[in-house]
């Protein structure tokens, strides 16, 4: 039986650095497709999604923001944003719009394939605890997580979520009540190589309160413990 190789859109006009990323994706095992700017991977996607994207932010025609914008209208696709170093700003951006990590100019081999892996890893892992609550639905307050449909609604509408916001609402939900540090929210949801990473966690939580949260101001749900890290704010109801 063959198995189907995992597709990785690659979009970048830098021509060198497209051939070294699409080649050592291409020695790990993945099918890799090309794009040179945002419009181009848009309407790839589209046709035919892959199951990774890698979006550098400085392209011509339509940049990586724009594009991972617009690629959040339609799909939850794994979207990994490529910025220069020292451009904190463009990492927040990016993962405000929606992208679920980022790798930093220059990067090594090493780096990139871990990175790669580890988002996919993360949009397709279904841990044990949400495998024994897969029968069953969770709510609190006006949101329910049906686990079986990993889908999630506020006052009975459904609220879409990024496969990283899912998990870590489903987590959150799972260990209402207690206070979850930043370094085991970190290693839960993004592994422990991401451990110290801190801002990913608040960019996260920020973009899942807005999506969740009546005033994302002023958090009812997700409370923040300054200093050590989250609570969701009661014991969820099983149905």
């Amino acid at each position: 039986m063959t198995i189907k190789k995992q597709t990785i859109l690659v979009a970048d006009d830098d021509p060198q650095l497209l051939r070294l990323v699409t080649r050592t994706l291409e020695l790990e095992g993945f099918h890799v497709l090309n794009a040179r700017d945002g419009e181009e991977a848009l309407v790839m996607i589209e046709a035919n999604p892959p199951d990774l994207v890698l979006l550098d932010v400085m392209m011509p025609h339509m940049d990586g923001f724009t594009a991972c914008q617009r690629i959040r209208e339609f799909s939850q696709i794994p979207i990994i944003i490529i910025t220069a170093r020292g451009r904190d700003d463009d990492k927040v951006r990016g993962l405000n719009l929606g992208a679920d990590d980022y790798l930093t100019k220059p990067f090594s081999i090493e780096e990139l394939v871990a990175r790669v892996r580890a988002v996919l890893r993360r949009s397709q892992f279904v841990t044990l605890e949400q495998s024994q609550a897969a029968r069953s639905k969770m709510t609190i307050g006006d949101i329910e997580i049906d686990f079986e449909q990993r889908l999630v609604t506020v006052n009975g509408k459904e609220v879409v979520l990024t496969p990283t916001e899912y998990r870590i609402l489903a987590y959150l939900m799972q260990n209402a009540g207690r206070i979850l540090t930043q370094d085991l929210l970190l290693e839960h949801i993004w592994g422990q190589e991401y451990l110290g990473e801190s801002h990913m966690l608040q960019v996260s939580i920020n973009r899942l309160r807005r999506k969740i949260e009546p005033d994302p101001a002023h958090p009812t749900y997700i409370h923040t413990k300054i200093g050590i890290g989250y609570q969701l704010a009661t014991q969820p109801k099983v149905v």
